[in-house]
């Protein structure tokens, strides 16, 4: 069976899979199930092209990858045959561990379960499988290898990752300013003392990489109706999950009542194979196809809010600076429970508060941007810049939000 296979991504044009083993890996049901989770999770209630997946997601990073290691063959790096793959699998599993609807539900689904732990452990579980082929690619994943660059080109401040998350979810949103230039970047990087450093004549399009990432995040990551209908579906699940350790009665997919049901910690994740196999059943299906049921579910609360998720009936938001003040919280639960005759206690569920923040570059944080200099010196990149746009884009931006129910208005 010919496994060199070319698929059309309508960002990139042909991509190729350039080895067996990347191919075998895309092919595994592990992988497939990147098909079913949505990249951008609830971004379509505000951005209705937004709907490409990991899956996608995932191939144009190894894309990426394939040009970063191109060039900086051509640029007199010494890269095996056996380190190109390992990087190229490494990026291509980085995300495999992600749960239903991404990020949204990462910590109301699953307790202290981080899909980055999630990834390494179905990337071990896949290297038994495959009899230690992916040795290399999880030492790179993990950055354990003795050539840190690779580790930077899959996870780093400016890693094919990010590039191609910006890229991608760019385009699907119709958000052409949110573009990072990869072409650019990537034809700038080159190694330096086995570091990944990008070329001085590189300066300004850095700087139009991090001013695309931190429009991105405003404009569609952080987007205040994205914030809102986001913090509903959490609340979706925190409701059904509280009901379910109660005793009520909440239809499921069973995949999806075994985790609402149960307290999962990371270890179990990496010693109960049931557990594992469970999760990798499951998917965004799972989580719409129970919203749709509690619409009819006999709790208040919970009905509401699955019935207002599905007409897009989204929660009011409003965002400050400062913390919101107890009293104006206490306010705004009692205009919920005169209006919806709830008791405190339930009314209080459908106010949700919290903070979004949002730095593009962290100047003094690991794996900073460092740029070669036509001196020979390398350099941060916020010291390189004669602009003062790095240090400003680097301060931390946070926010308050309070999202309620509109018709208390």
């Amino acid at each position: 069976m010919n496994k060199k296979k070319i698929f059309n991504d309508p960002v990139y044009g042909f991509v190729t899979i350039p080895t067996e083993l990347l191919f075998d890996l895309i092919e595994h049901t592990y992988f497939q199930r990147l098909r079913r989770i949505q990249q951008l999770g609830l971004t379509m209630f505000v951005y209705p092209g937004a709907l490409h997946t990991r899956f996608h997601h995932a191939l144009g990073a190894m894309h990426l990858m394939t040009l970063a290691l191109r060039t900086l063959k051509d640029k007199g790096v010494k890269i095996s045959a056996r380190e190109g793959e390992a990087a190229m699998a490494a990026i291509l599993l980085h995300d495999i561990g992600h749960g239903p609807l991404s990020h949204a539900l990462e910590r109301s689904i699953f307790h202290d379960v981080h899909h980055e732990a999630v990834s390494l452990h179905l990337m071990r579980k896949l290297n038994a499988q495959f009899n230690g082929a992916l040795d290399l690619a999880i030492a790179i994943f993990e950055g354990t290898y003795d050539r840190p660059f690779f580790h930077q080109l899959v996870s780093s401040q400016l890693d094919m990752d990010r590039l191609d998350y910006l890229n991608r979810d760019s385009f699907y949103t119709g958000v052409q300013e949110g573009r990072p230039g990869a072409d650019r970047l990537i034809k700038m990087l080159t190694v330096v003392d086995e570091r990944l450093v990008l070329e001085e004549k590189a300066v300004y399009s850095i700087e139009n990489f991090l001013v695309s990432r931190r429009l991105m995040y405003w404009q569609v990551y952080l987007h205040k109706t994205v914030t809102s209908a986001e913090q509903m579906v959490i609340r979706i699940m925190q409701r059904a999950r509280d009901l379910v350790r109660a005793g009520v009665e909440v239809p499921a997919a069973p995949n999806l009542h075994f985790f609402l049901s149960r307290h999962v910690t990371q270890q179990e994740f990496e010693h109960d194979d049931q557990v594992m196999r469970r999760f990798v059943r499951l998917d965004d299906t799972d989580v719409w196809g129970a919203v749709k049921l509690w619409a009819d579910h006999p709790d208040k609360v919970l009905n509401y809010l699955a019935q207002s998720l599905l007409d897009r009936h989204l929660f009011k938001i409003t965002l400050q600076a400062e913390p919101f003040d107890d009293e104006f919280q206490l306010g705004i639960v009692d205009l919920i429970a005169e209006h919806f005759c709830l008791p405190a206690h339930d009314a209080a569920q459908l106010m949700l508060t919290g903070r979004i923040s949002n730095n593009a570059y962290d100047a003094d944080g690991q794996d900073p941007i460092d740029v070669l200099t036509k001196s020979g010196r390398v350099v941060n990149v916020a010291e390189a810049s004669d602009l003062p746009n790095i240090r400003a884009i680097s301060q931390r931006v946070e926010k308050h939000y309070i999202c309620y129910p509109k018709e208390i208005l």
